[in-house]
């Protein structure tokens, strides 16, 4: 009887399908690239985000004070905003809301720029217009603006 050497056919079919699985993963990839346009960007939806200052005397953003968003967009019938803001490069103030009228809990669209976290000083915010896709997080537009401390 001749002995058959599995081991190395084994080993030749498992870099086999590691080697199709790269070449697909890079193929994929790539067509995301080419079909995202502008270098893997995505492309321009029409999509709007802007800040609305609910009690601002100064027309600015202060610690302590409520905005809100103007939403707009046809890429979804759910957008959601989430606004981080950032000290030094500290997260010190974090909230979602979506922007649809079924959403459960429509006061959280007003955003009350104060948090435990946030005790003094003045903050780099990033609101972000967003809505799920599946598992993925598609993002339509981000808005930054500063948040001054008193």
């Amino acid at each position: 009887m001749k002995s058959v050497g599995y081991g190395s056919a084994l080993r030749r079919g498992i870099v086999g399908l590691l080697a199709t699985s790269v070449l697909f993963s890079v193929s994929v990839l790539g067509a995301a690239a080419v079909t995202a346009g502008g270098g893997g960007h995505p492309q321009s939806t029409n999509s709007s985000l802007s800040l609305v200052l609910l009690n601002s005397a100064d027309g600015l953003a202060h610690w302590g004070q409520q905005v809100t968003f103007n939403v707009s967009t046809t890429a979804t019938a759910e957008p959601n905003v989430s606004l981080n803001c950032y000290q030094t490069g500290v997260l010190v103030y974090g909230a979602v809301a979506g922007f649809y009228p079924s959403y459960p809990w429509p006061w959280t669209q007003i955003f009350t720029l104060s948090s435990p976290s946030w005790t003094s000083g003045a903050a780099d915010c990033t609101a972000t217009l967003y809505y799920f896709s599946g598992r993925k997080t598609v993002t339509l537009a981000t808005l930054s603006f500063g948040a001054y401390y008193p």
